[in-house]
């Protein structure tokens, strides 16, 4: 992850123009105005640095207190909220806040602000059961074990070893005591937990996207932007959700949640799990500006449960873009 932010930094003065029709989406989510402070932002800034504390370790207020012996500037900006902290540090570098030994012992997780929702959404608690679907590189496992008290029982799954091996050694670095880790298709291992009877009260299904949110860290995403890549993705995250949502126990939770803002890959897939896979969503409160879900988009309509998602953009939340709903086990 550490050499996936250098790379963002030494290619954000060299940020690719995005592409006409990507803009003319943005256009019809956001208004012309909105849509120019939107490419403004991913274009042109980032995000102040923020990291999460990471309390199975570590208390917020000792925390930055070690942290400000350091010379650095760090604030708490969400009441309630101490363990989410933005950070500023005289002449920083890409490995500043991944460099020290609090990092490495494990007292802090490097995360955005919107990159916590989900876990705050979903409301994980101590001695529950929780699937993680798409876990690596681990800063929402992390963060929903700390939230369960490190108690409970977490299966924490990805597709790619390279990805596996970094979810690993964060959930070892934080110290997470009550997760599993495989490394499994979501779908086939969501088949083979039907298969044996198991089922779980929350599930996270962080999924894999198109991106558009995180611009302005990985450029590529400009570059790579098309149509043919959000349909396909949408498809493969349908099936994902739906996996996710055969393995909760009756009443259990899901949220669902991508790091971008293309309805086919948000309210589309929120939509088929309340259509067809016996889900509702829940309205739920977040610390952190967002707008509500769309019901409409190119001549489809959604379910009106669709409004209760959040759309969080980053020029107004100044954080990374993000789309989250939660949804119950209705069935």
């Amino acid at each position: 992850m550490q050499a996936m932010h250098a790379a963002a930094d030494k290619t954000h003065a060299k940020m690719p123009q995005p592409k006409p029709a990507f803009v003319k989406r943005m256009e019809a989510l956001l208004g012309a105005d909105g849509a120019k402070e939107f490419f403004g932002y991913i274009t042109g800034q980032r995000p102040p640095a923020s990291l999460r504390c990471n309390t199975i370790k570590m208390q917020p207020a000792a925390l930055k207190q070690r942290l400000e012996e350091k010379g650095w500037r760090v604030s708490q900006p969400i009441a309630g909220r101490p363990e989410m902290m933005l950070v500023e540090v005289d002449k920083p570098s890409p490995h500043t806040l991944g460099n020290t030994m609090e990092h490495m012992l494990g007292y802090y997780y490097v995360q955005g602000l919107s990159s916590m929702m989900p876990v705050i959404a979903m409301d994980a608690r101590p001695g529950e059961r929780l699937l993680d679907l798409c876990a690596a590189p681990g800063s929402k496992a992390t963060q929903a074990a700390a939230a369960m008290g490190n108690s409970g029982f977490m299966l924490a799954n990805d597709i790619s070893i390279h990805r596996i091996k970094a979810l690993s050694a964060n959930l070892e670095r934080c110290g997470v005591a009550n997760a599993v880790v495989m490394i499994r298709h979501g779908q086939e291992l969501c088949r083979l937990l039907a298969v044996a009877g198991i089922t779980f009260d929350k599930a996270l299904v962080d999924a894999p996207c198109s991106g558009e949110g995180i611009a302005f860290k990985f450029p590529a995403v400009l570059e790579t932007w098309g149509m043919e890549r959000i349909r396909k993705l949408s498809g493969l995250q349908k099936q994902l959700a739906a996996g996710a949502a055969k393995a909760l126990a009756h009443g259990g939770e899901m949220v669902y949640s991508t790091c971008t803002l293309a309805p086919e890959e948000d309210e589309a897939v929120v939509d088929f799990l309340v259509s067809r896979c016996g889900m509702e969503a829940v309205r739920t409160r977040l610390p952190l500006e967002s707008r509500p879900g769309i019901t409409s988009w190119e001549g489809a309509d959604f379910s009106e449960e669709v409004a209760k998602a959040h759309r969080i953009y980053p020029h107004e939340s100044n954080s990374e873009g993000f789309f989250i709903c939660k949804l119950r086990n209705a069935a």
